[in-house]
């Protein structure tokens, strides 16, 4: 799992930044845009728990 927290860190920060750095420096973030920000970090880190799972599963 440590594997999916780094990825999590990275992806989901860049994809933040893409996606709400501009409201964030215009102090525009909502409730809304933080919620979709949250799930700017989970999804990627879901994502790659699934990719561990597949692959150890194809191993087997």
């Amino acid at each position: 799992m440590p594997t999916a927290l780094k990825v999590s860190a990275v992806v989901g920060s860049i994809l933040f930044t893409i996606n709400h750095g501009s409201a964030l420096i215009k102090d525009q973030m909502n409730r809304d845009r933080w919620f979709s920000g949250g799930l700017t970090y989970i999804v990627p880190y879901f994502v790659s728990i699934h990719g561990q799972c597949t692959s150890r599963s194809k191993r087997h």
